[in-house]
């Protein structure tokens, strides 16, 4: 039995919320995103790649403008104007210096009081947090690396490329849909919204689904934010 996850601390005003391609952040967290937009918090997002090895039918020249523009109306549904790209190669995106100093990079520039990762464990959790389906080399990477340009932005002299850029500490870390998730996101009234974000990825989800995007959208929401009654979205707090 784990505990009740308890309420995330709402001492914030601005998040960055970082991801591998675009659609990862629409699995379930742009309902918080949704949420905290509401309350009059100002969350930006910034995809390490474009996506555009997502899509057998397309090619990687078609499918990343394609991915980036559906990823910014997605965002705009859940009130996130600001989205930011790092033309990382995807699906083979490492865990390394370069990748820690471009996410720092941002972090210093956007200076959030938040910092969202999404699930960098091996597995995905399942129902009553057993263990679901392999991660992709690029979530661990990317997640891994997030929380620690964190550190990195904080840092003057890890990155001295970085040096025209004031250090930022941010306030707080959390991880979405960590396997050991301990706070969670209230996000009744918003789950309608975060269907309607990942919608928009409709390239990317006719390609994997014969059902209408629609239906697979809240499929996919609805399982992610749990009870109708009680939805909401779950996160591991670092600090």
């Amino acid at each position: 039995m784990h505990p009740e996850p308890a309420p995330l601390p709402d001492d914030w005003t601005t998040a960055l919320a970082v991801a591998a391609h675009p659609d990862d952040l629409e699995y379930g967290v742009s309902a918080a995103v949704a949420a905290w937009t509401a309350a009059g918090k100002r969350v930006t997002y910034l995809l390490v790649t474009r996506g555009e090895a997502g899509i057998a039918t397309l090619s990687p020249d078609e499918a990343g403008p394609a991915r980036e523009a559906e990823e910014r109306a997605s965002a705009a549904e859940v009130g996130v104007e600001d989205v930011r790209f790092l033309d990382h190669r995807d699906g083979v995106v490492s865990e390394d210096p370069a990748l820690r100093r471009d996410i720092a990079r941002v972090i210093r520039l956007v200076r959030p009081d938040l910092v969202v990762a999404l699930n960098h464990a091996e597995r995905w959790p399942g129902p009553d947090g057993a263990a679901a389906g392999w991660n992709s080399a690029d979530h661990r990477a990317v997640g891994r690396a997030t929380v620690d340009a964190v550190s990195d932005a904080d840092n003057r002299w890890i990155h001295p490329e970085l040096a025209d850029l004031e250090p930022h500490g941010a306030r707080h870390v959390v991880v979405g849909h960590s396997p050991v998730a301990s706070h969670a996101v209230d996000v009744t009234g918003q789950v309608d919204r975060a269907v309607a974000s990942l919608a928009r990825h409709r390239i990317y989800l006719e390609a994997l689904d014969d059902r209408p995007v629609a239906e697979q959208a809240r499929d996919v929401v609805t399982r992610m934010v749990g009870d109708p009654d009680h939805p909401r979205v779950t996160f591991e707090l670092l600090f």
